[in-house]
């Protein structure tokens, strides 16, 4: 119990108080508050009773739900304060009962359920953090323990993950599931929630090992095809979060995407992943300091001002609105700085 009171007392004085207060002297853009209003109410008149989200045709339930659920959790919501509290609680009970035996956040009919995973663990883990209600912080600790123990087996023998595990796809992996898989098992790590080291030294192998000769990532190890600007703004943001900046390769990624990534640059605005690719790199471009940060954060700004449709839900893309609002109101929430993956 002594050891429970020291942590509770440290988080009160250095933790969350500490963002939240910095957080609370930044003043932001009037325009980025009506329009982050008005997403945020979307996202809130979007979730269905029984606490989801969904992509268009009803699809990947486990994914939107994460996804969403983090933007308002960014606005600085939690389970128990804040606007939108109830919200926040009603997804983290929905995929709370979405935690199976084996482990996986999801279900085995989705064909894609390693996306849903790896967002769950990393949305969860950070309302893990800030978790006051005693029964559901023990219920999160167990998903969260047993969905790392699930990423784990669910790795390729190359050190990569696929849409689905590698005993269920074959030993198939690529770079955009793999992304998730090591985000959110950083998210766990950071939480307390133990995670074998070995895991993510070999998927930060498998990264590197998908590399071009120009920095850029390709889709999958082994394939003969181009580098994919969407796989290298997240395998950036991956690296960063585990504390790897300055290493050599790390360096021709960042090169790669200043060319090819930055907001009206490069193949990116005729790319299909558009908002995919800046979920990432907005997250890299927040990490690299103050001075890079404004000069991205004020174009990327304008644009997603620009498309903003007037029921506060951004239209682009197939997978659907709910995708896409919460991905442009987390990238606008970044610097409120409540989620400690996201921090500096």
């Amino acid at each position: 119990m002594r050891w429970f009171t020291v942590l509770l007392l440290s988080a009160i004085l250095v933790g969350p108080a500490t963002s939240r207060a910095k957080a609370a002297r930044k003043q932001k853009d009037p325009n980025v508050i009506r329009a982050l209003s008005k997403a945020l109410e979307y996202l809130k008149r979007e979730q269905r009773r029984q606490g989801y989200w969904e992509a268009r045709g009803g699809q990947y339930r486990v994914a939107m739900t994460a996804l969403a659920a983090n933007a308002l959790l960014s606005e600085g919501s939690t389970t128990t304060t804040g606007k939108y509290r109830d919200e926040v609680a009603q997804a983290v009970d929905f995929l709370i009962g979405q935690s199976r035996s084996n482990g996986l956040i999801g279900y085995k009919s989705d064909y894609r359920y390693t996306y849903g995973h790896g967002f769950s663990m990393l949305f969860l883990s950070q309302v893990y953090g800030e978790e006051e209600d005693k029964k559901r912080r023990g219920d999160l600790k167990k998903v969260l323990v047993k969905a790392v123990d699930f990423s784990a087996k669910a790795q390729t023998t190359r050190g990569g993950w696929g849409y689905i595990s590698a005993k269920d796809g074959n030993d198939f992996d690529e770079g955009s599931t793999c992304i998730t898989q090591v985000q959110g098992l950083r998210a766990c790590r950071n939480a307390g929630i133990p995670v074998p080291k070995e895991i993510i030294d070999r998927a930060q192998k498998y990264i590197p090992d998908c590399m071009t000769p120009d920095g850029g990532i390709r889709y999958r190890f082994g394939q003969s095809g181009g580098a994919r600007p969407p796989i290298t703004a997240a395998a950036v943001a991956c690296m960063f979060n585990s504390g790897e900046y300055e290493t050599g390769q790390v360096k021709k990624m960042m090169a790669y995407c200043e060319k090819n990534v930055w907001p009206g640059r490069g193949v990116t605005s005729r790319f299909g992943h558009w908002h995919y690719t800046h979920y990432y790199f907005s997250q890299v471009m927040y990490r690299m300091g103050e001075e890079k940060w404004a000069k991205y954060y004020g174009e990327i700004k304008k644009q997603l001002l620009r498309t903003q449709s007037s029921s506060g839900a951004w239209l682009e893309g197939y997978i659907g609105p709910v995708y896409t609002t919460s991905i442009n109101a987390t990238i606008l929430q970044l610097e409120n700085g409540f989620l400690p993956i996201y921090q500096r």
